[in-house]
């Protein structure tokens, strides 16, 4: 189930925008903009880094969240995603699976045409969580 987003998850949307145009992406011409945003409502950024080594190169989804960990947050609230060129651009399954380990979040992204918020739970219906509960941060 996907809805409309409120002012505030479409500025959040316009954030993840705006960092596109400094996205790395010699190879696929596909630059990505990313914000997440964890409880102390802080928005941390990321843009995709391509490398000739294709393994090598990183979503600007799974850079948000580096940047995220990094400042001391383990818990997900939002997640926006936008591409340079305006194309749908939703996470990839790598993505989704990283972003799983630290919550359910709203994501805010282009899909059908048009900017959505939908949750992480509805794109990724069966996350890898061990046993223990580890990695289940926010949920």
């Amino acid at each position: 189930m996907s809805r409309a987003p409120d002012l505030a998850e479409r500025l959040l949307f316009q954030e993840a925008a705006t960092l596109a145009p400094s996205a790395y992406a010699p190879y696929s011409g596909f630059a990505v903009g990313a914000v997440v945003v964890g409880p102390s409502g802080r928005s941390h950024p990321g843009v995709n880094v391509e490398n000739a080594s294709y393994p090598a190169g990183l979503c600007a989804e799974r850079a948000a969240l580096a940047a995220m960990v990094a400042f001391g947050e383990r818990a997900l609230r939002y997640v926006a995603v936008a591409a340079l060129d305006g194309q749908d651009c939703l996470p990839c399954g790598l993505c989704l699976q990283a972003l799983a380990e630290f919550g359910d979040p709203a994501i805010v992204a282009r899909t059908g045409g048009e900017v959505r918020v939908v949750a992480l739970r509805d794109l990724l219906t069966a996350p890898f969580a061990c046993g223990d509960g580890a990695g289940e941060a926010g949920r």
